[in-house]
């Protein structure tokens, strides 16, 4: 049985900070990666939590990411943004380039913000979702590593490309969700291997191209698509999307980092934003008040609206405190404190 440590989000930021700046992130790089894990861990996303500061660390001493990297951030139309993130995680690129997206969304009622040379390793989720909460509807994607196989196939070759959208509600949290357009992210297989558990048949197939329940082989092997051949078009649609069309690479031109120093992690990210104000003009109220209809409509049936389950996790943690397997807690705290 597991078994889980309570910690305050005070608790919890001040942990990753101390992890990440004793391994050389800047204090703006870490704060950035702090404010992205923590948001999750808070709202019980455990694969893209605390425990991405096991891969942060790892990743940073194979040089897989650069440290104290200065994102480069440029105007280059009345709607687009670039945001070069010179081979240092994604999410500082995004932080510092935000405010400028905003602006010309509520401009020009559309903005694209394309970050590039990112490591992306965190949810899309926290970013679409601050979006919406300053009253924009958002959508955001970004390939990943080729993990996974196209439908029909038995080879890597798609990442697993989640896809991120929010979408404002009047006097209530967004409506927001962000999956991996394969069965499952990722981490949620090396959480199965991590905790000595079987994945589901569907998961997954070995290097034989076989389904395969063992998440060792699993991770050998090659991921699936959710949906079948659905799901492989929409990644499909995602690698175009925040690779060429952005002046990107390809998942499958990407290599995780490794002991070796021989990997490429690098790769972009897509983040569009829509002002509906300037599409509806005085009616905007009315329309949103009208697609709350849709939402009713789902819960009427006792269907759970996504990001329903994250909300209600996160005023958990918001009056219990923050849990995170013992184990894991273990681990970190010997991060933080073991000898360099």
């Amino acid at each position: 049985m597991t078994t889980f440590v309570t910690l305050t989000q005070e608790e919890a930021s001040q942990l990753s900070h101390e992890i990440l700046t004793r391994y050389g992130y800047s204090r703006p790089h870490a704060a950035a990666i702090t404010r992205n894990i923590v948001a999750v861990q808070r709202d019980e996303g455990h694969s893209h939590g605390l425990y991405r500061l096991i891969s942060c660390v790892e990743t940073l001493r194979r040089g897989g990411v650069s440290p104290d990297a200065v994102p480069r951030i440029e105007d280059t139309a009345p709607s687009v943004v670039r945001a070069d993130a010179n081979n240092g995680c994604s999410l500082l690129a995004f932080e510092q380039a935000r405010p400028l997206l905003l602006d010309k969304a509520r401009t020009n009622g559309i903005a694209l913000l394309a970050i590039n040379n990112s490591f992306h390793f965190s949810a899309l989720w926290p970013e679409v979702e601050s979006l919406a909460e300053e009253g924009l509807v958002a959508l955001a994607m970004t390939p990943s590593h080729a993990f996974v196989a196209p439908a029909g196939g038995s080879r890597p070759l798609l990442g697993t490309n989640p896809l991120a959208f929010s979408w404002p509600r009047p006097g209530r949290d967004p409506f927001t969700f962000d999956f991996a357009t394969s069965m499952v992210a990722r981490g949620e297989i090396e959480l199965h291997r991590r905790a000595g558990k079987s994945i589901p048949d569907n998961w997954a197939v070995g290097e034989d191209g076989l389904s395969t329940t063992d998440p060792e082989e699993a991770l050998r092997g090659a991921m699936l698509t959710f949906g079948a051949y659905k799901g492989s078009a929409l990644s499909m649609m995602i690698e175009l999307l925040a690779g060429p069309l952005i002046g990107d690479v390809l998942g499958h031109e990407t290599r995780p980092a490794t002991a070796e120093n021989s990997g490429r992690p690098w790769h972009g990210e897509l983040l569009i934003a829509i002002d509906p104000h300037k599409l509806l003009g005085d009616t905007m109220h009315y329309h949103l008040e009208h697609a709350e209809i849709l939402f009713e409509e789902v819960l009427a049936q006792g269907a759970r609206l996504p990001s329903q389950r994250r909300y209600e996790a996160r005023m958990r943690s918001k009056e219990t405190g923050i849990n995170i397997p013992e184990a894991l807690y273990q681990e970190l705290t010997m991060l933080r404190d073991a000898p360099l």
